[in-house]
């Protein structure tokens, strides 16, 4: 193979995407058969096979188990408004990860305490095994599924506190900017980092999603004068929505 020239199963799942991309093969057509894209492409059964798991690998084609092989309908993006800070007033779990005021949202939540792992602990500046409290969220848009989300609090900060607990107590509910400032933590400062991978089994579960979709990772991390407070990992389906920022100029 010379310099820059793609495997032969590469181009045959370029020529099949580029007619899915431009409606040739539109959603919910048959994929053409394995000994099809054989007879077609001039390749072998080993290529073409690998050139529909390429397809399926990114989300265009989906298997249907004794039928074949269809084009998955392509979803619309929707964004996920970003801004950092959030109000410090009238926020909300689901306000905090979607800044987009029109996007009214629901969110379910289950609270437990854990030991800090190694990558927790380096994120909230604490030793590995220290007590953190662990919030697992999963937030819907008119009931779809859209976002995941797993925060963790240092029990230092926030034990035997009335915020200890995020969803109980008089500010359950609230986001974290809000709960800190109850326990006269000010909360001045947020950074995330965006990334991608592929979802974990149970993550494309939770949000409808198909095995080998990616998704988007949002570390973020709250602080209170260079402390961080609360950090978490927000996942979000790559296929279906967007992450927007908007950020204020000082």
């Amino acid at each position: 193979m010379t310099f820059g020239e793609q495997p032969a199963y590469l181009r045959v799942a370029g020529d099949l995407r580029k007619k899915i991309v431009d409606g040739s093969l539109p959603p919910h057509t048959r994929l053409p058969s394995q000994a099809r894209i054989r007879e077609e492409y001039g390749v072998s059964d080993t290529v073409a096979l690998e050139a529909r798991k390429v397809l399926m690998a990114e989300g265009l084609v989906e298997g249907r188990s004794g039928s074949g092989t269809y084009v998955r309908e392509r979803p619309v993006p929707r964004r996920v408004a970003r801004s950092g800070f959030r109000p410090p007033h009238g926020a909300t779990p689901f306000r905090q990860e979607q800044a987009d005021g029109e996007t009214r949202g629901t969110w379910e939540s289950r609270s437990e305490q854990a030991e800090a792992g190694v990558a927790v602990a380096e994120r909230l500046g604490i030793r590995p095994g220290d007590r953190v409290m662990c919030t697992r969220y999963l937030y819907r848009d008119a009931g779809e599924a859209m976002m995941l989300s797993t925060s963790w609090e240092p029990l230092a900060v926030t034990g035997r506190t009335p915020v200890m607990l995020p969803e109980e107590g008089p500010l359950g509910g609230m986001g974290v900017v809000e709960r800190m400032a109850a326990i006269d933590v000010v909360v001045d400062n947020v950074t995330e980092e965006v990334g991608a991978r592929p979802g974990l089994a149970e993550e494309l579960l939770a949000l409808g999603g198909v095995p080998g979709h990616v998704v988007l990772v949002i570390q973020r991390t709250y602080y209170a004068s260079g402390r961080p407070v609360e950090t978490a990992d927000v996942v979000i389906p790559a296929d279906r929505y967007r992450v927007s920022y908007h950020l204020p100029v000082k």
